[in-house]
């Protein structure tokens, strides 16, 4: 297994390179499976029980996790920055922090800047690349603002981040003018009807799949349900997938 610092330096390294997907395990066991299908990865619930997550994904792959930190859970700048710290503590090589409160409001920019800074702030101390994802809600919170959304990001890349994502960005225009902005790599959200190649054109770095592999599973698995249930149909059980080859 590689160290975590050759892991944070390895993820640091794909956001300078050609542009990836990023494929957002949910388990150690879907960790290990993409990984042996070439991926290189990422990683409402409380701080704890996320890192405890987290720990068991560092320890499943070789490659770098990076985390989805919510808001820091808390509101304070403080938090964010704990929840770099705690995700680093568990084997983390990267994580994003996210500009909406739980209570339903987005944070006003100042308030926003200064979680960020924090978030960066300790992020960079760390003895190994920890790449920081600055994330703008807007666009799946209600306030689809597009000026807003790049004034943001711009405020979060001064402020230190690594890496700007402002999910639900759909228009390949809204994409384009998100990513001629920023000097530093931005994150899509990969959206049905996407392509990669109109994305990498746009100027995109990195594309999430966020929790949609989790969804083909559950779905896969309701219909082979329905299926034995409405008609007795064992047709629908397939071979077992090459596990030996995923897991060694």
């Amino acid at each position: 297994m590689r160290t975590q610092a050759e892991k944070g330096s390895a993820f640091a390294a794909l956001h300078a390179a050609e542009p990836f997907i990023i494929p957002n395990p949910w388990d150690a066991g879907s960790a290990r499976m993409l990984e042996a299908h070439g991926f290189k990865l990422d990683g409402r619930v409380t701080l704890d029980e996320v890192m405890i997550h987290v720990a068991a994904l560092t320890a499943a792959s070789d490659l770098p996790v990076s985390v989805d930190m919510e808001n820091g859970y808390g509101s304070d700048p403080q938090s964010a920055a704990t929840a770099v710290r705690r995700a680093a503590e568990a084997g983390a090589v990267g994580g994003s922090i996210e500009d909406w409160d739980p209570s339903g409001r987005l944070y006003d920019l100042d308030h926003a800047v200064a979680r960020i800074e924090a978030a960066a702030e300790a992020a960079h101390s760390l003895k190994f690349p920890f790449t920081l994802t600055a994330r703008a809600e807007n666009h799946i919170r209600g306030n689809p603002d597009l000026d807003d959304t790049i004034e943001r990001l711009r405020a979060y890349e001064a402020a230190g981040a690594d890496v700007l994502y402002a999910p639900g960005l759909r228009a390949a225009e809204d994409i384009r003018a998100v990513c001629a902005a920023l000097t530093k790599p931005v994150n899509v959200l990969a959206l049905p009807g996407m392509r990669m190649p109109d994305l990498v054109a746009a100027g995109v770095q990195r594309v999430s799949v966020g929790g949609s592999l989790t969804w083909v599973a559950v779905n896969a698995a309701a219909e082979a349900a329905g299926a034995m249930r409405e008609r007795g149909d064992f047709g629908v059980l397939h071979r077992s997938p090459p596990l030996q080859d995923w897991f060694g």
